[in-house]
């Protein structure tokens, strides 16, 4: 196998144009609805006069290779807020599936995820994911490295940044 990025192509693919587009098919829709989803609630607040004090982005999949499409969402959302309003602070919730890549065991297999999510963090933006969830699936806090926060739920998190005035963006 060949891998691109981190999609594993098999020959039987790459022979196959249509095979290999069904395959590409959901990650590309993905990527264009979170684009889609990201970008009108970041217009919406670029529209504004007013700064926001901070913003959480919520992040909650079903693909454990999610955030590798989503952070960049995010990093671009940060960026263009920032550029408009500079005092925002930022944070990210993953309470889904995708808060598995963020694993230490998974550092590896997932290089990608993990340097953006240190990129984040090095940015002052911290990264929480769902205890709660991960314990549904026998993973504890202490199978996370240190520089992904572990908060006891991720809506618990989304609901104390938002008394301290944060603004939700959704990234599906």
């Amino acid at each position: 196998m060949r891998r691109a990025g981190n999609l594993r192509l098999s020959r039987h693919l790459l022979a196959s144009p249509s095979k290999l587009f069904a395959r590409l098919l959901p990650a590309l829709l993905l990527s264009a609805a979170s684009m889609a989803i990201a970008n009108e609630g970041v217009d919406k607040l670029l529209a504004r006069d007013e700064a926001p004090h901070g913003i959480v982005f919520e992040i909650v999949e079903g693909d454990q290779a999610a955030l590798e499409v989503l952070l960049p969402e995010v990093r671009s959302a940060i960026a263009a807020i920032r550029a408009r309003f500079p005092q925002t602070e930022f944070a990210v919730v993953s309470h889904g599936r995708e808060e598995f890549a963020l694993q230490t065991k998974y550092q590896a297999e997932h290089a990608a995820i993990h340097q953006q999510v240190q990129s984040l963090v090095a940015d002052a933006v911290p990264v929480h994911v769902c205890e709660t969830h991960a314990g549904w699936y026998g993973v504890s806090a202490e199978d996370f490295p240190d520089y992904v926060n572990v908060a006891p739920t991720g809506p618990g998190q989304i609901r104390l940044y938002q008394e301290l005035g944060f603004e939700l963006i959704v990234i599906e």
